[in-house]
């Protein structure tokens, strides 16, 4: 008896050992993910400059302030994309507090950990839910996505919601139908929210049908369910497929233009949108890095792993973001035992479906594939707390190795999350704004260089001027103008100039005809591109003609601004 109440104290005390232990993780890890939220608000509450955002996800909905109301951009075909979250960031627009679209965007990151926490926590227990909001967080482009204002953590979030609404009505045999219409309901808002989401709606479709037939060999209740699935979120969709009806006469504008007979006049042939389903393709996915970057056909096959390992922020070569391996290496380790095993065969699928679809988009991108990345943590945290299963179920010395390699693993990855947070923070160089002691402008300034330029046009030209943008990218949200580029971001308009430099009056003609009061130049690029495609004397008439035509108002950082001089 003395021996065996000894066993049972000697297991008792070590319960309580690794109870204590998984504890101090959960603090160590609430720590960790309230300082990366810390930091995150700290650089969200900088002046925006991400790329996207000052052509799209923020200009677009300003330009529709400074007109009053909604009205057709044709002229940017990604203003013809479903814009949800874009909707939602009208709202700090209108009072003049920009930044605030940031923590809308960051809003949605949260949430997504949220629900990866309830999943984890249902199905496993408390220190994996945290451990997956820490991984998911931490994940640099989630850390970059969350301090700006796009709109990828909003598809994220939705798509994840959507994901696990389905598994969850599959959980609970299919008898509460209410999960199956959130999942709908939470796919639309998808939809709506960026183009992306048609591959998670074409699989979760296909597969509300696929699991009902076969866990309940009812076929015809399965089609009907999945037709309720896709039908609801049809309709949650549906509003931004019929603004894109009446206005181009294709629901999924500027997709599939080989399918929908062009039926408007004005708006932009966005040349660079050579995706599969675009219907304008000039060239392969493998032919177009071969000749932009070198790389042979291996290479190209192996980007959807190249994703993991290669990617580098602000680099079209390496996909313009970071991911961290670990959450490609530690998955199949989630398979060590049968808990669980039909959901996680269920997200790898959706993970390898969804990246492998993203891949044959014209653009690779990382924050392509980031509504893979929450399954992918889901997985990655599984199989991190198998492997702390089986070390702990080894003997002796084999536990302590064990157990030591796989901490060592994981505090190497996971230093790469940390790394990255603290090299990202300083490269936005956010304390002096932050404590008042620099201001908006003289930030904005530091990091944009159009901005001086801009800020003229704002203070020193009639309210009623129109502003045409030449190589700036459409980069114009800090104008308060109305204003206009092209898919060409000028090189039409350059042609157009050099083509009508033969003469004075149909070069001013011409200046006319692009219905502007003042022209926006990058002076470099306008240099570079007429040196390229020109001979020198039609440089040299160009530039007498607009010297005569236009007066040079305000030069600054490389950026011009010319007054159109009206004719007669």
């Amino acid at each position: 008896m003395t021996l065996v109440a000894h066993l049972v104290k000697s297991s008792t005390m070590e319960k309580n050992k690794i109870g204590k232990f998984q504890t101090l993780l959960v603090y160590l890890l609430c720590l960790l993910i309230f300082l990366i939220i810390i930091l995150e608000t700290i650089l969200g509450m900088l002046p925006p400059t991400a790329r996207d955002v000052l052509i799209h996800h923020l200009a677009i909905p300003k330009l529709w302030l400074t007109n009053g109301g909604f009205y057709e951009v044709k002229w940017a075909d990604f203003s013809y994309y479903p814009m949800n979250v874009d909707l939602l960031y009208l709202i700090p627009l209108y009072f003049n507090q920009d930044f605030i679209a940031n923590f809308i965007h960051l809003g949605f990151g949260i949430g997504t950990g949220w629900l990866i926490y309830c999943y984890l926590k249902n199905n496993v227990n408390r220190l994996a839910g945290i451990l997956g909001v820490f991984v998911f967080l931490s994940t640099p482009i989630v850390v970059r996505m969350s301090t700006v204002a796009y709109v990828d953590l909003g598809l994220t979030f939705f798509t994840t919601a959507a994901t696990l609404a389905i598994i969850r009505w599959r959980n609970e045999s299919y008898e509460n139908s209410r999960w199956l219409i959130i999942s709908a309901v939470a796919m639309g808002l998808a939809l709506g929210t960026k183009y992306n989401a048609l591959i998670a709606w074409l699989f979760l479709s296909f597969s509300v049908v696929y699991l009902y037939s076969r866990d309940t060999g009812r076929q015809w209740p399965a089609i009907r369910c999945g037709a309720i699935f896709f039908l609801v979120s049809l309709l949650v969709f549906s509003p931004w497929l019929i603004k894109n009806s009446i206005l181009t006469g294709n629901p999924l504008y500027p997709l599939f233009k080989g399918f929908f007979p062009a039926s408007m006049s004005g708006v932009a042939n966005d040349a660079g949108a050579r995706s599969m389903v675009s219907g304008d393709a000039y060239m392969g996915l493998f032919q177009m890095r071969e000749i932009l970057y070198g790389e042979n056909f291996w290479e190209t096959l192996l980007t959807p792993l190249r994703f993991f390992f290669q990617g580098q922020d602000y680099s079209d070569r390496y996909f313009d973001g970071v991911l961290n391996p670990m959450l490609i290496i530690l998955v199949p380790f989630a398979f060590m035992n049968k808990f669980l095993r039909d959901q996680k065969l269920f997200f790898v699928l959706f993970a390898v479906f969804f990246i492998l679809a993203a891949f044959f988009l014209d653009q690779l991108r990382i924050r392509y594939i980031l509504p893979a990345i929450p399954i992918l943590t889901l997985l990655t945290v599984m199989g991190i707390m198998n492997l702390f299963a089986w070390a702990a179920r080894q003997k002796g010395l084999f536990s302590y190795l064990g157990l030591s390699a796989l901490f060592l693993l994981l505090l190497i990855l996971g230093g790469r999350n940390i790394v990255y947070l603290h090299k990202y923070f300083q490269s936005l160089e956010p304390v002096k704004y932050v404590l008042k002691q620099e201001t908006r402008d003289a930030y904005l300034q530091r990091h944009i260089r159009s901005y001086t330029a801009m800020r003229y046009i704002n203070e020193h030209t009639p309210e009623n001027s129109r502003i045409r943008l030449l190589f700036l990218a459409g980069r114009g949200y800090y104008l308060d103008r109305i204003y206009e580029d092209d898919a060409t971001y000028g090189m039409d308009i350059m042609r157009g100039l050099a083509a009508s430099a033969g003469d004075k009056d149909t070069f001013h003609k011409y200046l006319e005809s692009l219905k502007c009061t003042h022209l926006l130049i990058r002076e470099d690029l306008s240099v570079q591109f007429l040196r390229d495609n020109y001979p020198p004397e039609t440089i040299t008439r160009l530039f007498q003609h607009l010297g005569r035509g236009t007066e040079l108002i305000h030069r600054s950082n490389g950026y011009g601004v010319y007054r159109i001089i009206p004719s007669g």
